[in-house]
């Protein structure tokens, strides 16, 4: 590219010297003057711009789901107040223990105890108590948990155990119990008259006459 400028200003400076008319004499000078700076400029080289590195994608390691071993035997007390856990474990780490405590529930964790991680879950309490009085107290060869009772009392079990037989009794309960106690009801309200009738009509049920012992008021 600078030997054409050359060439081509040593040619415009030819042409100049044999040029007479004053308009083209400037067009010359003037397009000598534009080569003139061109040759002066500095050549920019084309500079090769190295690849961006496109970044690798990041792993990251998936943390392993925590297995527990269930403590399923465990003794307990209770008084008026608060009822206390007894469960035999050694090894255990006040800062390696999570406690979760809510108002019929109770979640405590120990993890790594001889290499292995414990839990001692009741997932519904017999009555409610008050998670924020509840604590922890870690022994040598046990740990005692304190739940505090949300109300004084006596429970009949340290689980909720629902009433099975309930339903049972309701369902075999006999359909004549309802209207026996309708009669038994008319029969000290009523008169003189009114209880002869309701015993005529009770002994007849009874002794098998009448299915119906409402059948003598008709």
């Amino acid at each position: 590219m600078a030997e054409d400028l050359a060439l081509d200003l040593e040619e415009l400076r030819h042409l100049h010297s044999i040029a007479k008319r004053p308009r083209i004499l400037n067009l010359i000078s003037s397009e000598i003057l534009n080569l003139e700076k061109l040759s002066k400029a500095p050549v920019n080289e084309p500079t090769s711009q190295a690849p961006t590195p496109i970044p690798a994608a990041v792993k990251v390691a998936s943390t392993p789901a925590v297995s527990y071993v269930t403590l399923g035997s465990f003794s307990w007390e209770q008084d008026n107040d608060k009822v206390k856990i007894y469960i035999s474990l050694e090894g255990v780490d006040q800062e390696k223990m999570e406690t979760e405590f809510k108002p019929m529930s109770v979640d405590v964790k120990f993890h790594d105890v001889q290499g292995k991680n414990f839990r001692c879950a009741i997932p519904k309490l017999n009555k409610e108590i008050l998670p924020e009085k509840c604590k922890v107290l870690v022994k040598p060869n046990r740990v005692v948990i304190t739940l505090i009772k949300a109300s004084k009392g006596n429970w009949l079990d340290l689980q909720y155990k629902e009433d099975k037989l309930k339903p049972n009794l309701d369902k075999e309960r006999d359909p004549m119990a309802g209207i026996m106690d309708l009669m038994k009801n008319m029969y000290e309200e009523g008169d003189d008259e009114m209880k002869r009738t309701i015993a005529k009509a009770w002994s007849d049920a009874r002794s098998g006459k009448t299915a119906d012992p409402l059948k003598g008021f008709n």
